[in-house]
């Protein structure tokens, strides 16, 4: 059988070769990190080494990273371990931050957006204004729907200005543009490895110096006490792999780029009645959110697997239920719209010929049913 083409990277990025071969090694090293003998000290190694290149992606130092399970982890882990008196989040964050905000156990208030998904920063200021302080502001990166890239570092500033800490979810940021957690301003930054062509099951919290972070999981102190637990050995080190690997990415960055919008201008052409999220926002390169009129989104994801192609709907789906995204819906689009979305993420392993595909099927789709109905 032909291998799919994948264009669903924002989901879980394909797993490097490089990665694959460090994990294998890593499981047949004996040892717990903890432990102070031979065996011990050498999985400690790994586990050191893999902190240090974590540290290299994020552009931090080694002793701010704590390891963990994942950015949803990573998210709550911050949110509901900064010691905040409020929270203030994002109306367009993963689920994971938004969830994380309402178990909190504190007061939190919802940060809108732009018709872009951009941050109101002056609504910002305003709930910062009424909010118990401290507060922590959670703001992502780039978004896991549209890719539209976040003023982070405008909006740490401003949070500093009432006293306040700020958190940016950067999984979706990681690999695709160069992070500088010190020009970023954020006093925590969280990652995911498999988003970079990691393990999944494995992230990160960043933290600033003077930013508390008190144990989400707590036990036998690991993680200098902020996360409790054994630590994945083998995951780590393959995470610190793919860190190093995803500041190479970048060099591809401006191909991945020119592939997306050759895309996007194809379906333009085709149907002028297409309509894409965040386009006009500054994006990640490889993110096009598009909705095709009157076809929802999961009848697009199949009709595009039955093609070969692997995609996802803008829409999220739980127990079984579709739910409309809040994403768009944020940004102001009607139900309609949002249920008619779908996400093409891009990565180091497309091809010009996936996108010659991923067009002719999009053109298929749209002369059988949105096309027909707009004659």
């Amino acid at each position: 059988m032909t291998a799919p083409i994948y264009m669903d990277y924002n989901a879980t990025a394909p797993i490097r070769e490089s990665v694959i071969e460090m994990v294998a090694a890593a499981m047949q090293t004996v040892g717990n990190p903890s432990s102070v003998h031979t065996a011990g000290r050498g999985a400690r190694r790994l586990v050191e080494e893999a902190r240090a290149k974590v540290a290299a992606l994020a552009g931090s130092r080694s002793r701010d990273v704590t390891f963990c399970s994942g950015g949803t982890e990573a998210s709550n882990a911050v949110i509901r371990g900064s010691g905040a008196a409020s929270i203030i989040v994002s109306e367009v964050e993963h689920d994971c931050g938004l969830a994380a905000a309402k178990l909190a156990g504190v007061p939190s208030y919802i940060l809108g957006v732009s018709t872009n998904g951009l941050a109101d920063l002056e609504q910002l200021r305003m709930l910062l204004a009424v909010a118990p302080a401290p507060a922590l502001v959670s703001v992502m990166l780039a978004n896991n729907e549209t890719g539209v890239l976040q003023p982070v570092r405008e909006i740490a500033d401003i949070a500093h200005e009432f006293g306040a800490r700020m958190h940016t979810d950067a999984v979706q940021a990681a690999g695709k543009i160069s992070l500088d957690f010190s020009a970023l301003g954020a006093d925590y930054l969280t990652l995911s490895s498999h988003k970079i062509g990691g393990p999944q099951g494995v992230g990160a919290v960043i933290t600033a110096p003077t930013a508390p972070l008190a144990p989400l999981i707590a036990g036998g102190g690991q993680e200098l006490g902020r996360r409790s637990g054994t630590e994945n050995v083998a995951g780590i080190a393959g995470f610190g792999v793919a860190a190093i690997e995803a500041m190479d990415d970048l060099a591809d960055t401006g191909r991945i780029e020119v592939m997306r919008d050759r895309f996007e201008a194809a379906v333009s052409d085709h149907a002028n009645t297409v309509r894409f999220i965040g386009r006009e926002a500054l994006r990640t390169a490889n993110t096009s959110c598009v909705a095709m009129p009157g076809v929802k989104g999961e009848t697009q994801v199949m009709h595009f697997d039955l093609n070969g192609i692997c995609l996802s709907s803008g829409s999220a789906c739980s127990s079984g239920k579709v739910k409309v995204s809040h994403v768009l819906s944020a940004m102001g689009y009607d139900a309609d719209t949002a249920n008619a979305s779908i996400r093409v993420s891009l990565g180091r392993l497309s091809k010009e010929s996936d996108i010659d595909a991923l067009i002719t099927a999009w053109k298929s789709l749209y002369d059988r049913t949105a096309g027909r109905a707009a004659r």
